[in-house]
């Protein structure tokens, strides 16, 4: 294993999410961005890797050749036809990260060289402004020295978590979706202070900010949310009249569905 500062660092494939988790490391110094290649069958992505100062290549096997940690970020369905293009190249000392969803450990365990150092990793899409959730599970021949060297590259992205790999597809649901799910509160929300009588762009700078403030708040306090919450009603005011009209609605009952569905749909691709 390369010291930290001259850990080599891969991807192959260089979509959005890769670049947001090459832009982490390189920002946060845990990786020179020279240490770094990405590979992509068009120029159409890599151009990104190249303004971070990132090298770039058409060949996929190169990036084995040259990187000791490896991360797949390939579309999922992609991923078989890369697996059996990369594995003569896979040696002992790589450390493969998979970010493919749906794809399990003992899948890329099947696919790769016996012995393998795997790991599979799900992030969220803010981990391309470094404010992600980012939770990873290892496989059976990656130890706590590999755990521990990916932990602290992601961390540069948000929040990182190592979990057992059941809680992968939960993750999706909550957060890797829930992104979602909070871009269309945000946008009711901005829309109702639209309806009575505020301009858009206000409006919608003001929810994110109210979003992001109420996120830092139970991030820093510990407090439990309902907590938190009861801590804005005072009796016969404007937010227990608004929470009530929530709760007709059945907004508590509908985001618990919305995780559970697409968990469940994740565990379905997972079966492919």
């Amino acid at each position: 294993m390369e010291a930290r500062g001259e850990l080599r660092v891969g991807f192959v494939g260089a979509g959005r999410m890769a670049h947001g988790v090459a832009q982490g490391v390189v920002r946060a110094g845990k990786v020179n961005a020279a240490n770094i290649l990405a590979s992509a069958p068009s120029d159409r992505n890599l151009g990104a890797f190249q303004d971070l100062g990132c090298r770039t290549t058409h060949c996929n096997s190169e990036v084995l050749q040259r990187c000791t940690l490896v991360f797949l970020a390939t579309k999922p369905h992609l991923l078989p036809e890369v697996l059996q293009q990369i594995a003569p190249a896979v040696t002992q000392d790589h450390i493969i990260v998979s970010v493919a969803a749906g794809v399990t450990l003992q899948t890329l365990q099947q696919l790769l060289p016996a012995g393998t150092k795997v790991l599979r990793v799900m992030p969220n899409l803010p981990c391309v402004v470094q404010e992600g959730a980012v939770v990873f599970a290892r496989g059976s021949c990656a130890g706590e020295q590999e755990a521990a060297l990916l932990k602290s590259l992601l961390s540069a992205c948000g929040l990182c978590e190592e979990t057992p790999e059941s809680y992968i597809d939960i993750h999706t649901g909550l957060s890797g979706s829930g992104v979602a799910y909070v871009y269309l509160f945000a946008e009711a929300l901005a829309e109702g202070a639209v309806k009575m009588g505020m301009p858009s762009a206000l409006a919608n700078k003001i929810a994110a900010q109210t979003l992001l403030g109420a996120a830092k708040m139970i991030l820093e306090t510990g407090e439990h949310p309902a907590k938190l919450r009861s801590n804005v009603c005072t009796p016969g005011g404007t937010t227990i009249h608004a929470l009530h009209e929530l709760e007709k609605g059945a907004l508590r009952a509908t985001v618990m569905n919305a995780v559970e569905a697409a968990t469940m749909r994740a565990r379905e691709l997972g079966k492919r």
